[in-house]
């Protein structure tokens, strides 16, 4: 879970270099060799997890209001993301400690790049990818507003836990296809309201109001004060407000495996009626101008 992002956004000439060539790395290198002592140090010093770990039996956060989060989570849709990764490239934006980043590594991604606004959130994954020996990870501190930046495009792009947190959240979609977004997508928000998807129309008349009514129709409810004790959360979707927004920017749903989480494909989408779809540039651009 990315921090939720300031009115500005930081970036660095660092993050516009050309793309690193594809590096081998299926498994975990040797690692250097950490006590038991020592991983628990390291994750007292690092505060507060959100994500629970499992550190060669160490973990972060054994006390999550959600129990073992995200392990229990990822369980739920392993299943529908291909086993073997050799080859491949993976975004993680909002990647929090790591976990599926990790996760991703495991399957044999040659390249994983995890990017977070929280200078917290990215030591936690720097020191967790260390003691596992997941050293070629390429942590970041990007918001998903500038992702462009990066100048790459990913075979899977992982955006989980993060889209309630930010303001904008179609034009994070729009900026993710249009930016980094080669193949897969897997999209997964914290949902509120009836779980039904039902077919739309293309158009309803101006005098339709019944349709929105219906509990299978898109809703993104605003969040002016907080949710959970978290000021960081602005919306919350209902099922189909999520489908519908992924389908406008350019993903076509594939698989639907938890309630939460809808695996996509990249589509090519036509312009907007007043232009390109993600209107906002990325800093690297802007910095070259």
């Amino acid at each position: 879970m990315e921090s939720s992002e300031p009115g500005s956004s930081p970036w660095s000439p660092a993050l516009a270099e050309a793309p690193a060539t594809e590096r081998r790395a299926s498994t975990p290198r040797e690692r250097r060799s950490y006590t038991r002592a020592e991983i628990e140090q390291g994750v007292r010093e690092r505060g507060d997890w959100f994500q629970n770990l499992d550190l060669y039996g160490v973990r972060t956060a054994p006390a999550h209001f959600l129990g073992d989060f995200p392990t229990t989570k990822w369980k739920r849709f392993a299943d529908v993301i291909p086993q073997d990764l050799t080859g491949k490239s993976v975004l993680d934006i909002g990647c929090n400690a790591g976990f599926y980043s990790f996760e991703m590594k495991k399957r044999g991604a040659s390249r994983v790049v995890g990017i977070d606004f929280s200078d917290h959130y990215l030591d936690q994954a720097r020191f967790a990818a260390e003691v596992q020996g997941f050293a070629d990870i390429e942590f970041r501190r990007l918001t998903v507003y500038d992702v462009g930046a990066l100048r790459e495009r990913f075979d899977l792009v992982l955006f989980m836990g993060l889209v309630y947190h930010l303001r904008h959240p179609l034009l994070a979609l729009d900026l993710i296809h249009e930016h980094v977004a080669k193949d897969l997508l897997v999209f997964q928000s914290l949902q509120r309201g009836s779980p039904e998807i039902e077919p739309l129309q293309d158009d309803y008349d101006f005098w339709e109001t019944e349709v929105f009514h219906r509990p299978g129709y898109p809703k993104l409810h605003f969040v002016e004060k907080k949710y959970s004790h978290d000021e960081t959360n602005w919306w919350v979707p209902n099922a189909a407000c999520s489908a519908a927004m992924l389908r406008s920017a350019g993903f076509r749903v594939i698989a639907h495996p938890e309630e939460e989480v809808f695996l996509c494909k990249r589509v090519e989408v036509p312009p907007g009626p007043d232009g390109p779809r993600a209107v906002y540039p990325s800093r690297a651009d802007k910095e070259s101008r």
